[in-house]
């Protein structure tokens, strides 16, 4: 197996070396440079592979209030209304199409009355 076939292993064993990456803290260089001077080596790598991810998909109610928090009510107030307005545009435009009852005007004949009269 080739050198970076080993370190392309070494990724996939360790995927928090990929928000390192993300994060714009090291890159994919930096990091083979370090794996093919010291490979596997755990006391050089424990410094990236310990570090949580950021990346935590766990719902608690702390995450819950965490986001509610940063929430811009203006923002989501205008989001809403332009929401709406595209909803009752939308509806509008159905409405239009849709046959609608005509008044009808017609009137029938009474049975026992003759057109002369």
């Amino acid at each position: 197996m080739s050198n970076i076939e080993e370190f392309k292993a070494f990724v996939r064993k360790n995927p928090t070396l990929i928000n390192y990456v993300k994060e714009g803290k090291n890159t994919w260089q930096e990091f083979y440079e370090l794996y093919d001077l010291y490979k596997e080596d755990l006391s050089i790598w424990n410094k990236y592979l310990k570090k949580e991810t950021t990346d935590n998909r766990s719902f608690n109610i702390n995450n819950i209030l965490d986001y509610a928090k940063n929430i811009d009510a203006t923002k989501l107030q205008d989001g809403i209304t332009s929401i709406q307005k595209a909803i009752d545009l939308f509806g509008g435009m159905l409405t239009k199409d849709s046959p609608k009852e005509e008044n009808n005007t017609y009137r029938p004949r009474p049975v026992y009355r003759r057109f002369d009269d």
